[in-house]
C-alpha cells in the first residue's frame, strides 16, 4: 500500500512539473494552446483527488475495523460487572 502510494505521489509530481513546462512554454510561444495547459492541469489535479481518496478508503476501512473491535470490548467490559 505504502508502495502504490509512493507511486501515486512521484506520478503526481512528474504530470504538475510537466504542467508548469507546457505553461511556461506557452508564454515562450511556438507552443499548445492555452486550453491544453489548463486541461494538462486539470487532468493532474484530477488524477491527485483520485489518489487521495483511493488511500483514504483504505485508511477509514482501518478506523471502521478499529471501531467495531473496540464496541465489543465495551460491551464485553460491560458484560463482566
Amino acid at each position: 500500500m505504502i508502495f502504490k502510494k509512493i507511486i501515486y505521489e512521484i506520478l503526481f509530481w512528474l504530470f504538475f512539473i510537466f504542467t508548469i513546462a507546457i505553461v511556461i512554454w506557452y508564454f515562450l510561444g511556438n507552443s499548445p494552446t492555452m486550453e491544453q495547459a489548463l486541461l494538462i492541469l486539470i487532468i493532474t489535479l484530477l488524477f491527485k483527488i483520485q489518489a487521495d481518496i483511493f488511500f483514504l478508503k483504505g485508511e477509514f476501512k482501518i478506523i471502521k475495523q478499529s471501531h467495531i473491535k473496540m464496541s465489543s470490548d465495551f460491551k464485553e467490559h460491560i458484560g463482566h460487572k
